[in-house]
């Protein structure tokens, strides 16, 4: 425990050190030529006032509309579950014991959730869970649960046409890379309200909003937006929502070179019920 907590505490001096404004320069055009290699997957690099700018910066990719991102969630989210996960099994568990059925998986991969989850609950009668996401990655998802007969999932890769008529929304770290999809706006197009919101690795932080740019991998490259924390959260609450719980997601946490008041060290998870 001594030796990590020394490590940690002599890479945030080496940080700093770097981040000075001599060295801020070099350090950034490092990063940014590190950012667009393999190496880079993962890491977040820029500044930009929206989805087009960025966009603008970055080589043409398909962003998440891409087979290759499954592997991960086939091979191994769909059969264990994470530190992160537990908060949004406890509520949704709870959602299921008060007679909620239709669940809204916003990004949800291949239904990653819907297999991971229920090896630990057993899940309602009736179950409808749609799983909202792109294209390539909703076809894998379908011919996955053609092949596991899981008759309750089902995949479109449209959010509008599936907003309404749900009990339950979850994301779970996909709300971010929708250009147009804060969540209270979201709910305000909806006729009928989810009862339930399951947000999870969320990046929300104390400062103002603005979109970044991820090496999602498999040389894609995809915007997304960083929250400001209180708005996002407020304007939720505006819609007679109640925030009745929120975690820290230290699993992921936000670097950004050459902007250190933009960064932070978790990602956040919230629950809200009306």
């Amino acid at each position: 425990m001594e030796e990590r907590m020394a490590y940690s505490s002599a890479s945030q001096v080496v940080r700093k050190i770097l981040e000075g404004p001599v060295t801020r320069p070099a350090l950034r055009r490092w990063r940014r030529q590190q950012f667009f290699s393999e190496a880079g997957f993962g890491s977040y690099f820029g500044v930009f006032d929206n989805f087009s700018e960025a966009r603008d910066w970055l080589p043409d990719s398909p962003e998440f509309d891409h087979a290759a991102l499954a592997e991960e969630y086939v091979n191994v989210r769909t059969k264990k579950v994470f530190a992160y996960d537990y908060p949004v099994m406890w509520w949704l568990e709870r959602a299921f014991r008060g007679g909620a059925t239709k669940v809204l998986d916003i990004g949800g991969s291949v239904g990653v959730h819907f297999y991971a989850y229920r090896r630990y609950f057993d899940m309602p009668r009736g179950l409808s869970w749609r799983v909202v996401e792109v294209p390539a990655i909703a076809s894998i998802g379908r011919e996955m649960a053609s092949s596991a007969g899981a008759g309750a999932l089902s995949f479109v890769d449209g959010l509008a046409q599936a907003l309404n008529g749900n009990d339950i929304w979850i994301a779970a770290g996909s709300l971010h890379y929708l250009e147009n999809a804060r969540p209270g706006d979201l709910l305000q197009r909806c006729e009928m309200r989810p009862r339930h919101v399951l947000l999870n690795k969320l990046p929300l932080y104390d400062g103002e909003d603005y979109v970044t740019t991820q090496n999602a991998g498999a040389g894609c490259f995809a915007p997304m937006h960083v929250y400001n924390r209180q708005r996002f959260i407020t304007e939720i609450e505006a819609l007679g929502y109640t925030l009745r719980d929120q975690w820290q997601v230290p699993e992921r946490s936000l670097y950004l070179p050459g902007f250190p008041a933009r960064c932070f060290p978790t990602f956040s998870g919230l629950y809200f019920a009306i």
